[in-house]
């Protein structure tokens, strides 16, 4: 397989010692991806902006670790919420436009969300599968 090695990105740091991503060989796990923004570590207001800096921030973890989202095969997504997954669906169609090649998914409920944020995720990938 490999070293492990763990993938920071700037702006998007854990407030805990945990690395964004780790990647090992192929695969390559992220720990919470938020919808906050890089450049202010603000989280969006609402839970559009927040669905739409998530999923932005799931490109930019995945580059940082030499993936992109054709490399996704699963991701959990949190939401406070449920009723908000629409916001969810408008994105992952963008992100992965082809009906026909996207990753599975599993959402659930969490009320508890940290830093105060609506929605969260963790992406598993396989690059160059």
């Amino acid at each position: 397989m490999g070293k492990r090695i763990s993938i920071e990105v700037p702006g998007l740091a854990h407030t805990n010692p945990i690395p964004n991503a780790c990647r090992i060989g192929s695969l390559l796990m992220t720990g919470g991806i938020f919808g906050k923004d890089p450049a202010t570590g603000k989280l969006a207001p609402d839970i559009a902006g927040q669905c739409a800096l998530m999923f932005a921030n799931i490109s930019t973890v995945l580059a940082a670790g030499g993936a992109t989202p054709e490399d996704v095969i699963k991701v959990y997504v949190w939401l406070k919420n449920k009723d908000d997954r629409e916001h969810v669906n408008r994105e992952w169609r963008v992100m992965f436009p082809d009906e026909h090649s996207r990753p599975t998914r599993h959402t659930f409920k969490d009320e508890d969300q940290p830093y105060g944020a609506l929605i969260s995720c963790e992406v598993t990938a396989v690059i160059g599968a």
